[in-house]
């Protein structure tokens, strides 16, 4: 149960706020069985023997208090697309925006560091400071809905380059999904609004 507050609520068990590294704002859709069944997992895994290291943060983020402020501008904030056209797209929402946690790094962030949701998925800097992160939101890939589904099942490009980086690591979990949640995934992307000036398709 702490574990599970923790990933949804962003709240330690000593009740004090958890710092956004630990991306709970995406998790807070989602289910709290999957949630449950997610630490099951977890508790299969081996152990880390790397030691956990102190937060390093300088003045006035070092003053966790100030977290609540901040959890009240950024979390709680519902779904991003509010009314799903199908089942199918409504089963990508809960993946993308409930599990999978997409928007962490294909959403710009604002000054604060929250993600800015009036920009969802519409590409983002990368914070390594290397390069950017494209946007997937709706007419930003330029690829068909097969080669979109054939990129998150494989993690090859319609001109065979290759997934590198986190999306690597993306990638192979998503290759264990059931071809019909790829789809679901595909038909969201393709519902999440465009960003102007975006072609169609």
């Amino acid at each position: 149960a702490e574990i599970v507050n923790a990933v949804v609520r962003g709240v330690a068990p000593w009740g004090g706020h958890y710092y956004p590294a630990l991306p709970y704002t995406s998790y807070e859709n989602a289910e709290l069985q999957d949630i449950a069944d997610i630490v099951a997992h977890m508790r299969t895994l081996p152990g880390s023997d790397v030691a956990s290291l102190p937060h390093d943060m300088s003045f006035p983020f070092n003053i966790r208090r100030s977290l609540g402020g901040w959890k009240m501008l950024y979390a709680d904030r519902g779904w991003v697309l509010e009314d799903p056209a199908s089942p199918e797209v409504e089963r990508g929402r809960y993946l993308v925006e409930a599990l999978f946690h997409c928007g962490q790094c294909h959403t710009p962030r604002t000054a604060l560091g929250g993600m800015d949701r009036g920009s969802w998925l519409q590409g983002a800097e990368n914070p390594n400071g290397d390069g950017r992160i494209p946007g997937i939101a709706a007419g930003q890939t330029g690829w068909s809905d097969a080669d979109l589904a054939a990129y998150l099942k494989t993690g090859l490009t319609p001109d065979f380059d290759s997934a590198g980086g986190h999306m690597a690591i993306v990638i192979r979990n998503l290759s264990t999904l059931p071809d019909e949640d790829i789809q679901a995934i595909v038909s969201y992307l393709r519902a999440v609004p465009a960003p102007e000036g975006a072609d169609a398709g």
